[in-house]
């Protein structure tokens, strides 16, 4: 076995190849007329001149794809670098290799013609004779460079864990003869296996501390191929090396499947950057065919063959005639041909060629820069814009434009710098001046003047020009009715524009409805003003500079009786109008800026209450506790921010997933303002979160507070006196003494959360709060005070049970019985057990019990239990005494609720109230609306001037 040897030269340059590289752009143009799927495979290399074949073809050679790559789905740049495998012994006979390489492009077919002039390589089967094996006939002797050499053959599919495995090849082997060997060596011994395996050419490099090596191409070697050819001619790029892997055929086409479905895989950035070179450079009108197959049009214009001469003359170009201009555009054809012809490849171009060269041109013709020590003309518009120029240069300080005539001019005077075709252009038309540089090269450079000749069409930034003005780079210059060109001088200093508007900002009402540029008249614009103060629809103008008073007046707005969610409509259509007319980054500091007004309004509002609680007031000798009418009284404002602060919030949300799309389109990454405003915005839902969550907690502290001193007589009193008449439960004041303070907490609570117009969501968790207090108060006063106080006897578990339904049976009636059955669960199963007579409790064991009471906790019945009265001298009978094992469980119990356990405040998603696309149909808060507009436009008239300010015949009053 020979051992493998490392060649580390180079391809040589092929001096007598030359006359083949100036024939390859022709060869692309006969490859596409033939259809051929050969011609979508064989693309020149990204960066490739072929100004000089002779000195260029070298690297031509190193990166051309594979002998048959023409039956591959590989791409069109191979890599080029050192292989692990070489032909032993490396031959020393330049000669050899040159004519090996010789053979590879110029070998015909059959009686085919071998000359470099023809156009192409010879035919379309030149590369089928490479491809396929030689007949016997026409096999010659080995030479010196056909030697056998060691290939090393790595087949990690076949055996995990092995190498690779060495066969000896000679430039002659086919890639199924060396799989053939291969599987021979790897013993794989099934039949037809060679069919089940392919060679494969794979390109990759070294990574990593460990040295592992990471594949970066893979292509199929097509069974006639020939490797060694292959890996000695084609060669990686630098950094990279090659190796020949054997694998399975089925995942090999597998995998170029995937590629072509998803574009993923080794290959898929080679395909985008085709793909991106295809779309950039594909100007020109060509159809997508053809602009598919045209290997011209995926390159950029520095990759073409444009001779140093053609070059020169475009960087050279300047926007004048020279010659009759009227014949100029039929007589600038010809002479572009015949320049290119004079400047093209020697060998006769075919039809198709053409084709490709003006292609060429067009994308040249595209892609000039502006002159940088110029001033110039930017042509936006024109007359027939496909032969006119797009930059006319300013090579005079006097520039001219005009329109052509056939008739020499009779002296200097009539000499025209720029031809303008246009039937509405004068001979002479326009006449440009640029600026005399100023002795000190540190001061500004003055401005161009612009004087229109008598009788022509000219506009200077939309508005006509009679007379000389000045000209200031980026003004626009329209002449006649087609054209319009944009000055420009790179010699000044950068300046916006004079047309270009200011930063826009809200006209206010002026602006929008008494403008007298509009064209209206002064009732028609007294008219508007008063329709849209008026109007019901959900809208509200206003400037930047008058937001802050306008934020004001709306939190003032809550004090007013009846406006209820007036506040947070009201700061919505402040969203609107910000979202609508105001630039983007103004919204989110709206937002924070409002949050933080409500915040600091219920933090005032909070602190007030306090201190109007009894025991917060030193100058009263006694200390009481509030009425319920008292503290809703109190609560009200806490109520109505509660509720506002909700519908907010829900507008709010609605803003910022606008602003998270936006952000899902452009990208975090790409956009910090973005990512900023929708932080802003969160720390501001954030705070309304908290709004929420305090003006909750105060509401249900208060009046939690107040049931505390109302609950005990539930447990105390009797209901079946004379007063009470328990046939008109609804009516509260036919309701027993006892729970008729209960009660009217209740029904006070219910109207406030009505009147406040409240969530329904948050209405229910309002009294489930309450409900949960309730059920745990009485419950742990029921178990502390049950012995002293004789309740764990039949007779007054009867009234407590009684008390208990009536509450119950009211609280279904104003539809809210289902929360409370939910939360009074522990009291009213504890009453139900002390319900059962004395004979029958005294025989239910314990197991039994537990089972019929599992509300209560095994310590809370065998505390119910224990102290049940049952007589003089009676004990509990032994069967109420609970099993062993529970015993223990029981002693470490608690037998009071926790009131830590209450159910936690979840916000509403749904089931709002507002709706800012609906016309305002409350009279209340469409007064105050109304009210709004004039408070605004009372602040925007006193800003204008007093000589202005009757000029708008607008009256506030009207």
């Amino acid at each position: 076995m020979l051992e493998s040897g490392r060649d580390t030269g180079r391809s040589q340059p092929l001096g007598h190849l030359s006359e083949q590289g100036q024939v390859l752009l022709t060869m692309f143009s006969d490859e596409r007329k033939d259809g051929s799927p050969r011609f979508v495979k064989l693309h020149f290399p990204v960066g490739l001149w072929i100004n000089s074949p002779k000195k260029h073809f070298a690297k031509l050679g190193r990166r051309w794809p594979s002998v048959g790559s023409v039956k591959s789905t590989s791409s069109d740049t191979a890599s080029r670098g050192s292989e692990p495998v070489e032909m032993r012994p490396a031959t020393k006979n330049k000669a050899s290799r040159h004519k090996r390489l010789s053979t590879l492009f110029q070998r015909g077919g059959v009686g085919g013609p071998t000359g470099g002039g023809g156009g192409r390589w010879a035919s379309e089967k030149k590369l089928a004779d490479i491809i396929d094996p030689l007949p016997e006939d026409r096999v010659q002797p080995p030479s010196q460079g056909e030697v056998p050499g060691v290939l090393k053959i790595y087949g990690g599919d076949i055996s995990t864990g092995a190498n690779y495995k060495s066969v000896l090849a000679t430039v002659r082997s086919t890639a199924r003869q060396l799989v053939c060997e291969a599987l021979e060596r790897y013993g794989v011994a099934q039949p037809n296996a060679e069919d089940a395996y392919v060679l494969c050419d794979v390109v990759g490099s070294v990574h990593g501390p460990d040295s592992s090596w990471q594949a970066q191409y893979l292509r199929a070697v097509g069974d006639s191929e020939r490797p060694l050819v292959l890996q000695d001619v084609w060669k990686p790029k630098t950094g990279c090396t090659r190796r020949f892997e054997i694998r399975r055929r089925c995942d090999v086409e597998r995998m170029a499947e995937g590629e072509d479905e998803d574009g993923s895989g080794i290959n898929s950035q080679t395909r985008r950057q085709q793909s991106r070179r295809s779309r950039a450079a594909s100007g020109g009108h060509v159809a997508p065919k053809e602009r598919a197959d045209n290997l011209s049009l995926r390159r950029s214009i520095s990759e073409m063959n444009l001779s140093t001469k053609r070059r020169r003359e475009r960087k050279g170009v300047l926007s004048m005639a020279i010659g009759d201009p009227a014949e100029g555009g039929a007589a600038e054809e010809p002479r572009l041909k015949a320049a290119e012809g004079a400047d093209g490849p020697s060998a006769p171009a075919s039809e198709e060629a053409a084709v490709d060269s003006s292609n060429l041109e067009h994308l040249s013709q595209c892609l000039i820069q502006p002159p940088t020590e110029h001033p110039y003309f930017l042509q936006l518009l024109g007359y027939n814009e496909k032969q006119e120029f797009v930059i006319h240069v300013m090579t005079r300080r006097r520039h001219i434009f005009g329109r052509p005539e056939r008739r020499p001019a009779p002296d200097q005077s009539s000499y025209v710098d720029t031809f303008l075709t246009a039937p509405d252009i004068l001979p002479r038309h326009c006449c440009v001046v640029s600026s005399v540089p100023p002795a000190d090269p540190s001061q500004p450079r003055g401005s161009a003047m612009v004087r229109p000749f008598r009788g022509a069409s000219i506009t200077h930034n939309g508005a006509p020009l009679h007379r000389q003005v000045e000209l200031a780079p980026g003004d626009l210059l329209g002449m006649g009715q087609h054209f319009l060109f944009m000055y420009k001088d790179p010699r000044a200093a950068p300046a916006p524009p004079a047309w270009l508007p200011k930063a826009w900002v809200s006209p206010g009402l002026v602006g929008a409805l008494a403008c007298q540029a509009c064209g209206r008249s002064l009732q028609e614009r007294q008219e508007a003003f008063r329709a849209y103060l008026k109007s019901r629809e959900p809208q509200l103008r206003y400037r930047p500079q008058e937001q802050e008073a306008l934020l004001a007046e709306i939190v003032r707005l809550q004090e007013t009786p009846n406006c209820r969610l007036g506040p947070a409509f009201l700061f919505g259509l402040c969203l609107e109008h910000a979202a609508r007319e105001l630039e983007p980054g103004h919204l989110p500091r709206l937002i924070a800026r409002i949050a933080q007004l409500v915040k600091e309004a219920v933090w005032d509002k909070i602190k007030e209450i306090g201190d109007r609680q009894p025991e917060n007031q030193q100058d009263k000798g006694e200390t009481g506790n509030l009425s319920i009418e008292e503290v809703a009284a109190d609560l009200r404002p806490l109520m109505l921010w509660m509720a506002n602060s909700m519908e907010l919030l829900n507008l709010v949300q609605k803003r910022v997933l606008d602003i998270e799309k936006d952000l899902d389109l452009e990208g975090a990454s790409h956009n910090a303002l973005l990512s900023s405003d929708l932080e802003t915005c969160d720390e501001a839902m954030a705070v309304l979160d908290e709004v929420i969550m305090s003006t909750f907690q105060q509401s249900v502290y208060y009046l939690t507070k107040t049931l505390y001193s109302a609950l005990p007589a539930l447990l105390e009193s009797n209901p079946f006196t004379a007063t009470a008449d328990l046939s008109h439960v609804p009516e509260l004041s036919s309701m027993p003494e006892g729970i008729r303070g209960t009660l009217a907490i209740y029904q006070a609570t219910l109207e406030l959360t009505r009147d406040c117009d409240l969530h329904p969501d948050l209405v229910s968790q309002t009294f489930g709060y309450l409900f949960f207090f309730s059920n745990a108060s009485l419950f742990n006063t029921l178990m502390e005070r049950g012995s002293s106080q004789s309740l764990f006897q039949w007779a007054k578990a009867v009234q407590i049970r009684t008390n208990l339904d009536l509450v119950l049976d009211w609280l279904q009636g104003v539809a809210l019985g289902d929360i409370a059955t939910e939360f009074f669960r522990k009291l009213s199963t504890t009453a139900n057990l002390l319900c059962v007579p004395k004979s029958s409790l005294l025989q239910a064991p314990w197991s039994r019990l537990r089972n019929d009471y599992p509300a209560l906790l095994p310590a809370q019945l065998q505390h119910v239990l224990r102290n049940y009265q049952l007589g003089p001298g009676r004990l509990a009978p032994e069967c109420w005494d609970p099993p062993e094992e529970e015993r223990d469980e029981i002693a470490h119990s608690d037998i009071f609720e926790s009131f830590t356990d209450h159910p936690p405040l979840i916000l509403p998603c749904d089931g709002f109230r507002l709706r800012l696309s609906e016309p305002v149909s409350d009279d209340v808060l469409h007064r105050q609306l109304v009210r709004l507009r004039r408070f605004l436009w009372e602040l925007e008239r006193e800003s204008l001037p007093a000589n202005q300010r009757a000029v708008y015949g607008l009256d506030s009053s009207q």
